[in-house]
C-alpha cells in the first residue's frame, strides 16, 4: 500500500471533521435564542441545527408533514408534547419525531438546547407550468 492509499480522502472524497463545539455555544450566555449553529457544508445529504429555547419558552404545536426528525437534548430541560402525553426532556434524551406527528416543546427553568437532524430538503426550483 502506498502513502496515497493510506490517506483518507485521497481519491477526492471529503474528510470527516469537527464542525463546532456545542458546549461552548450553549454556555455563551450572550447567545440569542434560536439556531446557534446550522450544518451548511456543500454536498450534504442532511440538515442539522443546534437550537436554544430560553427558560419557559416554547415552540407551539405543529406538524412536520414530510420529514422524520431526530432531536438530541444537549442542555437544560423541558417537555415534549402533545399535551395529552407529555414526555420529560433532559440532557442525553434522544427523540424520534416521525413525519406527520404533532409535537410541541416547552423549555424548563434553565432553558432547553437540542440538536436536530433530518434529511435535507431539496432547494426550491422555479419551473414553468406544463402546457405553457
Amino acid at each position: 500500500m502506498n502513502d496515497e492509499e493510506k490517506t483518507p480522502g485521497a481519491a477526492g472524497a471529503p474528510l470527516p471533521r469537527v464542525l463546532c463545539d456545542t458546549e461552548s455555544l450553549i454556555s455563551d450566555e450572550s447567545a440569542p435564542a434560536g439556531a446557534l449553529w446550522r450544518l451548511a457544508e456543500s454536498g450534504r445529504q442532511l440538515d442539522a441545527n443546534l437550537i436554544r429555547i430560553p427558560p419557559h419558552g416554547r415552540i407551539d404545536t405543529h406538524t412536520e408533514p414530510d420529514l422524520d426528525v431526530l432531536l438530541l437534548v444537549v442542555a437544560g430541560d423541558g417537555t415534549l408534547g402533545p399535551a395529552a402525553d407529555p414526555q420529560p426532556l433532559a440532557p442525553g434524551r434522544l427523540v424520534w419525531l416521525p413525519h406527520g406527528s404533532e409535537r410541541s416543546l416547552v423549555a424548563g427553568s434553565d432553558g432547553l438546547s437540542y440538536v436536530t437532524v433530518h434529511r435535507r430538503r431539496p432547494g426550491m426550483r422555479i419551473r414553468t407550468r406544463p402546457g405553457m
